[in-house]
C-alpha cells in the first residue's frame, strides 16, 4: 500500500521543492552509479541507498554547515543531504586526484568538511563514537551545534552503540543518533539477530528520548528531526532516531539479490511500491498542488547536474605517486 504522507508540517515553496530536489538527486546519481560501474571504471565497492534517500533528506534538511554528520559504508545520500559536492563525490568514486578524498577513500569514506561531512566509516557503529566526540567538543567550547551519527540496524548490536548513548545522555549532548534501520544487516535479517524489534525504545535505558519513524516519509521524519534537533540544540541533550526503510539492491554492488534467498520478490516489490521519491512527489502534486512542470524543471536541472558531474571525473586525473603520501596521518 503506498503510504499517506502526513500533513502536520507545512513547508513554504522553496523548502518544499528544494527537498524535492535532494530527494531526486540521490536517486537518480545513485541509479547513474549502478548502471556506470559494470564499465569497470569505479574500484571501489559501492554500497546503495535506493529506497531509503528520505532519512538522509530528512535529518540533514534542519542541520547547518557548522553542525557535524558521521555516515556508515553506505554513504552517498547522506554526503549530498549534507551539501556535499557532486563533481567531487563521482570524482572520488572513480580514484580521481579531484576526488573529495583526493581519490584515496572510494565509495565507503566519502568527505566534505566544508558542509559538516566528516567522514564515513566502514567499521559497523564507526560513526556513533565519533559524533559523540563532535558533540562534547560543541558543549565544552559552548557552541550551539549538532552532531548526527548515522547508522545501520547491525550497528544497534555493537557495545559502543550503549556505551554511546549512555555518555550522552550523562552529558546531555547535542547528539541525535540516527538508526537506518532497513531490516537487514548484510543478509541477515532483524528478526535472526535480535530478540525484539525495539531499536527505538532502547533509548529509555539511557534516560533519553527515542522516535520510531516511516522511514519513507519524509515528513514524518522531518517533524521528528527538528524537534530532536532542537532539543539538542537548547541543551536539552540527545535523541535516539529510529527510520525504518529499505534498501532496494545488493547489500554492495549494483545488482539485485533476490536469488540469493535471503529475501522474497514480493517483499521487495512492496517497499518499492512505497518508494519515498514517488511519495512526496504525490503529496506535492495532489495535496499542495504543484505543477507537474515545477518538478519536470527540477528533474532536468538535476539530470545536467549528474551529467557534468560524470564528466568532470572521468576528465580528472589520477593522483601521482607523491599525491599518495599527501593527508596520510
Amino acid at each position: 500500500m503506498k503510504q499517506v504522507l502526513k500533513k502536520s508540517l507545512i513547508l513554504d515553496q522553496e523548502i518544499s521543492l528544494g527537498i524535492y530536489k535532494k530527494l531526486y538527486e540521490i536517486r537518480r546519481v545513485e541509479e547513474k552509479i549502478a548502471e556506470s560501474y559494470p564499465e569497470q571504471e569505479m574500484r571501489c565497492p559501492v554500497h546503495f541507498s535506493i529506497g531509503q534517500e528520505a532519512c538522509a533528506v530528512g535529518v540533514c534538511e534542519y542541520l547547518n554547515e557548522k553542525d557535524h554528520v558521521y555516515s556508515t559504508h553506505r554513504c552517498h545520500g547522506h554526503y549530498l543531504a549534507k551539501g556535499g559536492n557532486l563533481p567531487s563525490m563521482i570524482a572520488e568514486l572513480y580514484g580521481k586526484i579531484d576526488g573529495c578524498a583526493s581519490g584515496k577513500g572510494g565509495s565507503m569514506h566519502l568527505i566534505d568538511v566544508e558542509v559538516g561531512m566528516m567522514g564515513a566509516s566502514a567499521i559497523v557503529g564507526g560513526s556513533i563514537p565519533l559524533a559523540l566526540g563532535s558533540a562534547l567538543t560543541y558543549q565544552l567550547q559552548k557552541k550551539k551545534n549538532v552532531a548526527v551519527a548515522f547508522f545501520g540496524d547491525g550497528a544497534s548490536e555493537q557495545g559502543v552503540f550503549y556505551e554511546s548513548l549512555q555518555f550522552a545522555s550523562l552529558r546531555k549532548l547535542p547528539v541525535i543518533f540516527v538508526c537506518e534501520n532497513n531490516m537487514y544487516a548484510t543478509y541477515s535479517s532483524l528478526e535472526q539477530r535480535q530478540p525484539l524489534d525495539n531499536i527505538f525504545e532502547r533509548a529509555k535505558f539511557s534516560n533519553m528520548p527515542g522516535f520510531r519513524t516511516d522511514g519513507n516519509n519524509i515528513l514524518d521524519i522531518l517533524n521528528i528531526s527538528k524537534e530532536a534537533i532542537e532539543r539538542a540544540r537548547n541543551g536539552e541533550g540527545p535523541t535516539l532516531i529510529e527510520c525504518r526503510t529499505y534498501r532496494w539492491l545488493d547489500h554492495v554492488g549494483p545488482n539485485e539479490d533476490i536469488d540469493i534467498g535471503y529475501r522474497t520478490r514480493d517483499e521487495l516489490n512492496s517497499w518499492i511500491e512505497n518508494c519515498p521519491l514517488k511519495n512526496y512527489e504525490n503529496y506535492l502534486i495532489k495535496e499542495r498542488k504543484f505543477e507537474e512542470n515545477k518538478l519536470k524543471n527540477i528533474r532536468n536541472s538535476v539530470e545536467q547536474n549528474i551529467s557534468d558531474a560524470f564528466e568532470f571525473a572521468k576528465k580528472s586525473p589520477f593522483p601521482s605517486k607523491k599525491d599518495l603520501y599527501e593527508g596520510v596521518y
